[in-house]
């Protein structure tokens, strides 16, 4: 990869440039429309946004006001917990066309596997609602649909009645935290993988070790991270607000981690946390 529009191949074909914009945690209004305005004249492009962070009506503002060309722009939403099932989510993706004020998506996720309003019936309502985003992509409304935060026997699951396989399976990846078994399983099956939360929320910058790879390589200590994501062949997702944090960001094209590095990042154990159990989680 040697810049932002450089791009991995998704199992159906389509190209999704290789770092994406998060939004995550951004609140809707000033701060998400100025936050994407931002790394669109950055050089982003690719944003990533769902139905649950609540800030799709300002990501497509960003998105229209920014002169672009709509196919220039790589777009992802995901499905909200409480609309899981065939009618729920048709309801659900026509609303987030709508806030994005966009004709299509390229990518729309199943954020989670099994919400607990689902508890009881993960299977069939996940199984709905992929039934229901197939059709959307068989007519052109999404150009490639996937998962996000799905575990083996979720994947499994949904493979039972599935006619297209997932793209994408979004999970937490960043330092320390590799999920290798899921990982290895998503690979095996040619799903890719993005990273959401690729600089541990902002965990690694307290890391003696990612500050000392800071200093070896002259490079901040966000740069090591989503330059270490990308040579672990993950799409990562870095969010900020800070329009020159927004820019620091894509400068990680110009030099590479040894494997040593690589595999000294992987193991810093528990620095950014675990990852939700999709199971058990309260949402």
């Amino acid at each position: 990869m040697k810049s932002l529009t450089d791009t991995y191949e998704l199992n159906n074909g389509l190209k999704i440039p290789c770092i994406g914009f998060g939004t995550w945690q951004t609140p809707e209004g000033d701060v998400a429309y100025e936050s994407v305005k931002a790394a669109l004249e950055s050089g982003y492009r690719h944003i990533d946004t769902a139905a649950m962070y609540g800030n799709e009506p300002s990501v497509g503002r960003a998105v229209k006001d920014s002169g672009l060309k709509r196919e220039d722009i790589f777009i992802t939403s995901k499905l909200n917990n409480s609309f899981h099932g065939y009618e729920a989510t048709r309801e659900a993706f026509l609303t987030t066309l709508k806030n994005l004020d966009t004709d299509y998506l390229d990518l729309y996720l199943i954020h989670w596997p099994n919400p607990i309003k689902f508890r009881d019936i993960w299977k069939s309502a996940n199984a709905g609602s992929w039934k229901a985003m197939e059709e959307f992509y068989e007519e052109g409304k999404i150009k490639a649909i996937g998962i996000s935060n799905f575990l083996p026997h979720h994947i499994d699951a949904l493979l039972e009645t599935a006619t297209v396989k997932p793209a994408v399976n979004q999970i937490r990846l960043c330092p320390g935290l590799t999920q290798d078994e899921l990982a290895a399983y998503c690979k095996s099956h040619d799903i890719l993988l993005e990273a959401y939360s690729p600089l541990g929320t902002g965990k690694i910058f307290t890391v003696p070790a990612m500050k000392e790879l800071s200093r070896k390589y002259g490079k901040t200590i966000a740069q090591i991270g989503i330059r270490w994501s990308l040579q672990m062949g993950y799409l990562p997702l870095p969010k900020s607000v800070t329009p020159s944090r927004i820019k620091e960001n894509t400068d990680v094209f110009d030099f590479t981690l040894t494997n040593e590095d690589v595999a000294l990042i992987a193991g810093l154990t528990d620095c950014c946390g675990t990852a939700t159990n999709p199971d058990t989680a309260t949402f």
